[in-house]
């Protein structure tokens, strides 16, 4: 960024609430984030308050009045909600009726009916990404380590060889592609184009997978060889696979939000007319809420009917896919009301002050901030959204393909190293019977690899396009 553009940006931008200088807001972001790390690992308190108190401490440290300190988290709250909250509760109910009609059952049994052998981890990969697409990270999991159980057990194979291609595809998906929480927040503080970004994040994903995936569970079931543990097999009852969603139905309705906003970005690029028809209509059907509400109306008629389902139990599944999501919108919420702190602070203004005579790609200093503060709290989530807004003011005179590869950058850093902080550490190694060494040899560096492979893959872009 240029020392005019710096200037000119710092024209635009409100005054800070604060007069602190560069060391103290240095020493306020850590304290705040200091707080928030002992809050959640420590005192095992729940991320939301432990981000709103820490966004309340990060203001007083820096020197700002509590009451517009106050005022900036509830305004960033608000607007990460506003902008993010209708997604993820979208999101949520096309996940549970995939998951509720057996929709999710079908596409796992088509494609291991014809995979076997050697084909085995790539068909795990496949699965995980499709079924990724709209479900959360934890959800996720919980679908499909059933999963990967029966087929190590059935097929006796190494439970590495087969869970870590799963897990590789559904942590992917969830750093990398909107319409996930982390994806879709950091699109919206770095004002990038959604259809642009999600195109990147697929070109970056395919690559980072298949390395994160089958070919490092080999090295994975080499260190660590255990069996599927029984305890943890699932039992289907057997009405579940009486009546189910076709495979061709299911797949269309889960791809009809990404092809929706593909479509979007492909008319943008070539058309690149605001005032054409085509345009203005692809931009209604393209954008984010208009994809995934289209893709709930759709699946409640080719997810929910196929099963048998009434419109009561239609009606259940909304609901049950709705309430889970409560802490998640939270904790995203306040998420962003923390980065608003730290803009109004004036941290992100000390980030381009200090960085402009850098040498040190804005990319990577991206990647090097979520890895930080995902180390510190140990959720992608909050890493994204706080990594996000920190370097959301080195995008405001970025090209539409390197803002979007900004927020790659992000989330590619938000991903790394899961250790023994985040919930997702915990769901592996419990499902997997495996113990805290075993977790760390396996899962977090499948995490660090798909991290660092992501984020070369993005400075890589960042010099081709």
């Amino acid at each position: 960024m240029t020392r005019l553009s710096v200037e000119m940006l710092a024209a635009d931008a409100p005054p800070p609430i604060t007069s602190a200088g560069h060391a103290q807001l240095g020493i306020a972001v850590l304290a705040g984030i200091a707080v928030i790390v002992l809050l959640i690992t420590k005192f095992k308190l729940h991320a939301f308050l432990s981000l709103t108190i820490g966004s309340l401490v990060l203001g007083a440290v820096a020197g700002a009045p509590l009451d517009k300190a106050i005022t900036s988290f509830t305004t960033g709250l608000g607007s990460t909600v506003a902008g993010v909250g209708v997604l993820i509760a979208l999101g949520a109910i096309l996940g549970k009726l995939l998951a509720d009609s057996g929709g999710a059952d079908q596409v796992v049994d088509t494609i291991l009916a014809k995979a076997g052998g050697r084909a085995m981890p790539w068909a795990m990969v496949l699965i995980a990404s499709v079924i990724g697409l709209p479900l959360f990270f934890e959800v996720g999991i919980v679908l499909l380590i059933p999963v990967v159980l029966m087929v190590a057990k059935r097929g006796n194979y190494s439970l590495m060889r087969i869970g870590i291609p799963a897990l590789a595809g559904l942590s992917v998906m969830h750093g990398l592609i909107p319409p996930h929480p982390g994806p879709l927040v950091a699109i919206d503080a770095v004002k990038a184009n959604l259809g642009v970004t999600l195109a990147l994040g697929i070109l970056v994903a395919i690559p980072t997978v298949i390395i994160a995936g089958p070919l490092f569970s080999k090295v994975a079931a080499r260190w660590v060889d255990v069996p599927a543990p029984d305890r943890m097999l699932p039992q289907r009852p057997s009405e579940e696979l009486q009546r189910r969603p076709g495979f061709g139905a299911t797949l269309a309705t889960v791809l009809l939000p990404v092809v929706l906003m593909l479509a979007k970005a492909l008319v943008d690029i070539v058309v690149d007319d605001p005032a054409n028809l085509t345009q203005r209509v692809f931009d209604v059907i393209g954008s984010p809420l208009i994809a995934l509400l289209a893709a709930v109306i759709v699946g409640i008629f080719t997810l929910g009917r196929p099963a048998g389902f009434s419109k009561e139990r239609i009606t259940s599944s909304v609901e049950k896919g709705l309430m889970p999501i409560a802490g998640i919108l939270l904790i995203v919420g306040a998420g962003g009301g923390f980065k608003q702190t730290l803009i109004d602070c004036g941290v992100g203004q000390m980030i381009l002050d200090i960085s402009k005579d850098w040498s040190i790609p804005a990319l990577l200093l991206a990647w090097l901030i979520a890895v930080v503060i995902r180390l510190a709290t140990g959720s992608a989530t909050v890493a994204t959204v706080s990594a996000a807004g920190l370097v959301a003011p080195l995008a405001a005179d970025m090209s539409t393909t390197h803002a979007a590869l900004l927020v790659l950058a992000v989330g590619a850093g938000s991903l790394f190293f899961s250790h023994v902080n985040d919930a997702g550490f915990w769901l592996v190694k419990e499902y997997f019977g495996l113990n805290v060494g075993q977790t760390i040899k396996t899962w977090s560096v499948m995490e660090t690899i798909i991290s660092v492979v992501a984020g070369g893959l993005v400075l890589l872009l960042s010099l081709i396009i």
